[in-house]
């Protein structure tokens, strides 16, 4: 299963272009371009960023999407693991049903997640001690 190469394809077919036509385009061979669909590069079996990068902008594809698909973590994903690195350690612990409800929750619509924000937070059952200053 090759999830990039096929995407790939399928954004290359709905662009209407060969694999020869695509090829100069992003600035690669037509074979190698084969071999990026097919997933049958021969070193680390995944085209560099830069070309990813050059396929989003020609295909009009979602260049965040096409660089986890190769298995890349796109720059504005690890800054955000850098902003907020408990928050990911926590998402990195949670079990299939618990990031499906996670999902469900952050792809709601913007009203939707604006009713949450705005109610009450519950109290937390910690015990707070006063500041001995």
């Amino acid at each position: 299963m090759n999830k990039f190469g096929d995407r790939i394809r399928e954004l290359r077919k709905a662009k209407g272009y060969s694999l020869r036509q695509l090829a100069p385009l992003v600035g690669v061979g037509f074979s190698y371009l084969s071999k990026v669909e097919r997933g049958r590069l021969d070193f680390d079996g995944s085209a560099s960023e830069s070309l990813i990068h050059r396929l989003s902008e020609v295909l009009s594809g979602d260049e965040e999407e096409l660089l986890l698909l190769a298995g890349r973590i796109p720059h504005s994903i690890v800054d955000r693991i850098r902003e907020e690195p408990e928050l990911f350690r926590v998402l990195a612990r949670c079990d299939g049903e618990k990031l499906s409800q996670l999902k469900t929750i952050a792809l709601q619509p913007a009203s939707s997640n604006e009713r949450l924000s705005k109610q009450p937070v519950k109290p937390s059952k910690q015990t707070h001690r006063k500041d001995a200053s």
